[in-house]
């Protein structure tokens, strides 16, 4: 029986923290080919089903550009993106730090629209072109400390809704998954009284992601999606 996603390439980024890198696996599995960005480094080699481009700095505009470069000589084609990059700060307005903003901005916002600009060229060629975000559950309503945080979360989707008005047309969806807290090593040292069974975990929030990728979502265009588990 053939996978739901067999031969589609499928390019990650942040592709090699919790996130990324479990749902990866997870598309591997159901036979993607890949393409595995992230900023940190890795000493394992591309294969032909998995090109991985480390050291990439998605706040540059011409080192995405090198990735869709990267892509088409691999590849010579893409099918889907799914912006995992990102970054997370807890900073209360009253004595924070402006540059707390803009660097959010930068990781969350400017690495969303510097990747979909430079492969968009890529995906608009796919016959089931997919883009899925990574927004956030406090892009609705921040809380204390999450002012920063959520309005870079906030421009992602609303970067969502427009690229999917301005596709909409060209055979392309444009979505958004809004997780709650994601049940990761590092989340749990940052909060160990918290019942973390009640968190999202990494492979649920990957399977959303992938439904969005397949063919039984192409009617789904510009939605944020919740996936809060029971936070």
């Amino acid at each position: 029986m053939e996978h739901p996603l067999s031969q589609r390439v499928i390019a990650i980024t942040g592709a090699f923290g919790n996130l990324g890198d479990t749902l990866a696996d997870m598309a591997a599995a159901q036979g993607a080919r890949l393409v595995l960005i992230d900023r940190a480094s890795t000493t394992l080699p591309s294969t032909p089903e998995q090109l991985l481009l480390p050291g990439v700095d998605l706040t540059s505009a011409a080192d995405c550009q090198a990735v869709a470069s990267r892509i088409e000589a691999h590849y010579g084609r893409l099918d889907a993106l799914v912006n995992v990059a990102g970054g997370f700060a807890w900073e209360p307005i009253q004595g924070g730090d402006v540059e707390t903003w803009d660097r959010l901005y930068a990781l969350n916002l400017r690495t969303a629209l510097n990747t979909c600009q430079a492969l968009l060229p890529l995906i608009r060629r796919s016959a089931a072109g997919r883009i899925v975000n990574i927004g956030a559950g406090a892009a609705a309503k921040a809380g204390m400390g999450m002012g920063a945080y959520a309005a870079s979360k906030a421009g992602v989707l609303r970067l969502t809704e427009s690229l999917a008005e301005e596709l909409k047309d060209q055979g392309v969806t444009v979505n958004a998954v809004l997780p709650s807290i994601i049940d990761t090593p590092q989340n749990r040292a940052a909060m160990p009284d918290a019942e973390f069974d009640r968190w999202v975990t990494p492979q649920q929030l990957a399977g959303v992601i992938l439904f969005l990728l397949g063919d039984a979502a192409s009617a789904i265009t510009g939605a944020g999606i919740p996936v809060t588990g029971r936070v």
